[in-house]
């Protein structure tokens, strides 16, 4: 099932914002450390989107929960940063220059963050996962899947026993047709639109 995650630090202000995204009409789960927060989107198919806190429990910040999540999905990935804390200018062009989508200080109205999120979730599932799918060959979806899986290109091509040019050719009409720039925002992508399954590791 899609959801937003929600992550932060104050237990009480990730379930109100996870109760302001479900009167939206959206999922939300919530977590109030960045480790949980990694671990939870490495466990599954990445969610719709993240909303994230700079300051949260454990030792893990907003910022590196955000630095950690570029680099395993690359831009694919809605991240906003809603932040009561760090409400400054110069933290708002910060969160942005490190990759955030958007970033909200509170307090907010509700029905303007909302319409941010769907917004940010419309411009990421803007694919048609059956419509990238029928693009792909065979070959080059099960490509896609092992990739999802965490195989390097090496033990792709020793398990589909072809080269390693070969995969890399495949990976890069992969990265083509899904118009996308990164083995990981390829998974990211395909994860997300249901073009593969989540990996089972």
């Amino acid at each position: 099932m899609s959801f937003v995650l929600v992550v932060n630090g104050d237990p009480a202000a990730a379930q109100e914002i996870a109760e302001i995204l479900v009167g939206g009409g959206l999922e939300a789960r919530t977590e109030t450390s960045g480790e949980e927060a990694l671990a939870l989107v490495a466990a599954a198919s990445p969610p719709q989107a993240i909303i994230l806190e700079v300051r949260l429990s454990g030792f893990v910040s907003g910022y590196e929960v955000l630095r950690e999540l570029r680099n395993r999905y690359g831009e694919g990935l809605p991240i906003m940063f809603v932040s009561e804390e760090r409400v400054e200018q110069f933290d708002r062009v910060a969160g942005l220059q490190l990759g955030a989508d958007d970033y909200v200080v509170k307090p907010f109205a509700p029905e303007e963050f909302i319409a941010r999120v769907r917004r940010m979730v419309t411009r990421s599932a803007s694919v048609d996962p059956r419509a990238v799918g029928a693009k792909l060959t065979p070959r080059e979806a099960e490509v896609l899947q092992l990739l999802t899986s965490g195989l390097t290109q090496q033990e792709i091509a020793r398990q589909l026993v072809i080269s390693e040019s070969t995969v890399a050719s495949h990976i890069e009409h992969i990265l083509d047709k899904l118009d996308v720039h990164s083995r990981a925002q390829a998974v990211a992508l395909a994860l997300r639109s249901g073009l593969v399954g989540a990996p089972t590791a």
